[in-house]
């Protein structure tokens, strides 16, 4: 009774007058005295003085440079990832120069590995961020996010493939898919009626400790003539045709199907006449698993584009029916019998020369994400009132682009009364109306964050906006300083407390800069 007592009195103190809700609060960690808890205190803390209005963010440093310069959790790279420079200091500064790398180490692709979490591994090294590379000589690297020192190497291209050129996640930070660029004849082998039938190669590796698991090939005798690209997300082997059919296989079964044999990076082994060990140069990978026969098909759909995407709860697809004149149609379509939800045809009607886009929020609460050029909508998924196995689509709510000086009329008077009629109208994204460019989401400040860019003349300004992920109300408005072309290609990164924006000019010219959150605006002036 005293338990009980006690339990009420806990119920009453926090507010929670439901004893599942108490469970589930628990279980997320809200009343344990750990680090997860201060954690979010902190970050709850963070947001509150970044919307405060005396907050600015402030342009601390610039660079330029004539290769790619790309961004991953706290590190800028440049020079085909030779140069790493910290942004997480008051003022970018270089964690480690690389003397330049001969044209045959070129890295093609790479991906950051953070150490995972109450697990224990076989090096120290595998407990700090690595980066891993793939260069184009076929070398998967292995790299020291820190100092850059080569820690594991791996040989991939053994007889079978001589082109990998591309590292994505299966599962993120736990299995590594890397895949070749599409096999194609020389055009006097394809003259001469020899027939490729290998279309792309997949190596499939574990992380920390990395391990592998094994190589297939896609082949057309098995998927057919039209495939045009594949890939593998959350154990889903997505195989693209160029008529927009996409189809979906599991990987995992595929992978236990037709496995002939397992092998261990650094073992030796003969394999099909060859003698080698696995992950050695010249002898690479094996391709031990060999599809024999077309795997069940879980799910397949034709949409334009081969664009198709899954989320929501319950489970549901967005496809553009597979016809030019629906080009920016919307379809949302239930997963499990492919009807299409109440609502569920989205279609904002722009008249633009880019498209708006659409999919699933990534901070899986199910929701949507649809832009276009002055409008964002920000849909739910919920029960049709009395028909609870049938879905529709709500507006959760919008955000509008400023566009309160813009006038576009059809027909204006001069000062001495002549009627001029236009014989055209602005497009919806025309560059002198403010146009939503870059919709992303900060998931450690729950904060949904948009870039939109007026340019007048050779001037555009851009301001990146802070919004509640929840409401979508305004929180904070941030000007870029530098100005914005809407004919170049941009990337902003909002990553805590640091704005980073990345601008491709033409000619491979890029330029990279930085913000930095600061408090007293005064003191630093002085």
């Amino acid at each position: 009774q005293a338990a009980a007592g006690g339990g009420r009195v806990a119920l009453r103190a926090c507010g929670v007058h439901n004893v599942c809700r108490l469970l589930s609060r628990r279980a997320h960690g809200f009343y344990a005295k750990d680090a997860g808890v201060a954690h979010r205190k902190n970050l709850g803390l963070l947001r509150r003085i970044m919307c405060q209005e005396s907050t600015k963010f402030k342009n601390v440093w610039t660079t330029h440079s004539a290769s790619p310069i790309a961004y991953e959790r706290g590190r800028i790279y440049m020079d085909n990832y030779q140069c790493c420079i910290t942004s997480i200091a008051q003022q970018p500064r270089l964690i480690y120069q690389k003397s330049k790398c001969a044209k045959s180490e070129k890295i093609e692709d790479a991906l950051i590995l953070e150490c995972p979490l109450g697990e224990l591994l076989p090096s120290p090294s595998d407990y700090k961020a690595s980066l891993i590379v793939l260069t184009v000589q076929n070398w998967l690297l292995r790299l020291s996010a820190d100092s850059g020192e080569v820690l594991e190497k791996v040989y991939l291209a053994g007889s079978c493939c001589k082109f990998f050129r591309y590292l994505s996640w299966d599962t993120p930070q736990e299995v590594m898919i890397v895949k070749s660029a599409q096999n194609k004849l020389p055009a006097a082998a394809r003259q001469a009626g020899i027939q490729q039938t290998v279309l792309f190669y997949l190596a499939v590796f574990q992380v920390l400790p990395l391990s592998f698991i094994g190589m297939l090939e896609i082949n057309k005798k098995i998927f057919g003539n039209s495939v045009t690209d594949v890939a593998v997300s959350n154990g889903i082997l997505i195989v693209m045709y160029s008529m927009g059919l996409v189809r979906l296989y599991n990987f995992k079964a595929i992978l236990e199907q037709f496995m002939e044999q397992s092998f261990d990076l650094g073992q030796e082994f003969n394999w099909n006449g060859q003698v080698g060990v696995v992950g050695k140069y010249p002898f690479g990978l094996p391709c031990n698993i060999k599809i024999t026969d077309t795997p069940p098909l879980l799910f397949e759909a034709s949409s334009l584009e081969n664009a198709f995407q899954i989320g929501g709860y319950p489970w549901h697809y967005i496809i553009t029916p597979n016809k030019k004149k629906h080009k920016g149609v919307f379809h949302i379509c239930s997963l499990k019998d492919n009807t299409l939800a109440k609502n569920g045809i989205q279609d904002m009607k722009c008249c633009s020369l880019e498209p708006d886009w659409i999919y699933f929020h990534p901070d899986m609460s199910g929701r949507i994400i649809h832009v276009g050029p002055n409008l964002i909508k920000v849909l739910k998924l919920k029960e049709v009132k009395n028909h609870a196995d049938q879905m529709e689509i709500a507006e959760d709510f919008t955000i509008v682009a400023n566009r309160e000086n813009c006038v576009n009329n059809n027909v204006t008077v001069t000062a001495s009364g002549r009627v001029v009629k236009k014989r055209f109208t602005l497009l919806d994204d025309d560059p002198e109306q403010e146009t939503f460019k870059i919709v992303d989401y900060e998931d450690e400040l729950d904060l949904l964050s948009t870039v939109a860019v007026t340019q007048i003349g050779a001037d555009g300004r851009a301001h990146l906006d802070f919004h509640c992920n929840e409401h979508g109300i305004l929180l904070k408005s941030i000007p870029l300083k530098e100005s914005w072309d809407v004919t170049y290609s941009h990337e902003v990164y909002f990553d805590k407390d640091l704005v980073l924006h990345i601008e491709q000019k033409p000619n491979r010219r890029f330029s990279c800069y930085v913000y930095q959150m600061v408090c007293d605006t005064a003191r630093d002036d002085e």
